[in-house]
């Protein structure tokens, strides 16, 4: 049997406030209280694994040995199936480049543009089936660690459309719609999407 976090407090291996805002309401309704990483001047690892499951267990386990405390991470990122499961663990890097005043940022359009151009180089008929992929992990002090993993299926399309959403967003639609999900109300999107469906298997193991 899966072991429970029960209420209490859980640190959410994040630096990003928007981030901990979402998981906390998410969690919330069961009695759980979550720290930031960040809060507890925790440091964010490198992230070398080659899956996102790896990468989600190495945020999950530095955070739970920093603190003492349970920990909870995410890996998320695309998987475009023509370009063999690319960008993956790379989705966020394919955005990174350097601004003209040196400081590092990340361009969405540019990385769009990347995985565009190259199913463009393989042909007009060229697969665009593709899926979100989302890992949430949760770690103990004492080693042990429960995943759970979501999808979200669907389609890229070009030119971008939508404001409401980020990353690849406004290039994605999900299976059995016609918007992408940044042209989605938000919180529908939410309902919808791989964090969404990894975060119900997590509920229905951890307090169902």
């Amino acid at each position: 049997m899966t072991r429970r976090l029960g209420s209490g407090s859980l640190v959410i291996a994040t630096h990003n406030a928007g981030k901990l805002k979402e998981i906390s309401s998410l969690l919330e309704p069961y009695g759980v209280k979550c720290l930031s990483a960040g809060s507890l001047g925790l440091s964010e690892p490198a992230e070398t694994g080659t899956t996102f499951i790896e990468n989600a267990l190495i945020k999950a386990r530095a955070a739970a040995e920093g603190s003492g405390m349970a920990a909870l991470a995410d890996d998320s990122g695309l998987a475009v199936d023509a370009l063999g499961g690319r960008p993956g663990v790379y989705t966020a890097d394919w955005a990174e480049r350097q601004w003209f005043e040196g400081e590092p940022g990340r361009d969405w359009y540019m990385a769009m543009g990347k995985v565009e151009g190259m199913l463009q180089q393989i042909g007009r008929d060229a697969d665009r089936s593709c899926a979100f992929h989302c890992t949430l992990a949760i770690a103990w002090p004492d080693g042990e660690h429960a995943v759970y993993e979501g999808t979200a299926p669907g389609s890229l399309t070009w030119p971008p459309r939508g404001e409401l959403g980020f990353g690849y967003d406004p290039v994605f639609v999900p299976k059995g719609r016609e918007q992408t999900f940044a042209e989605i109300d938000p919180a529908e999107k939410h309902a919808i999407s791989h964090r969404a469906d990894a975060f119900a298997k997590l509920v229905a193991e951890q307090f169902g």
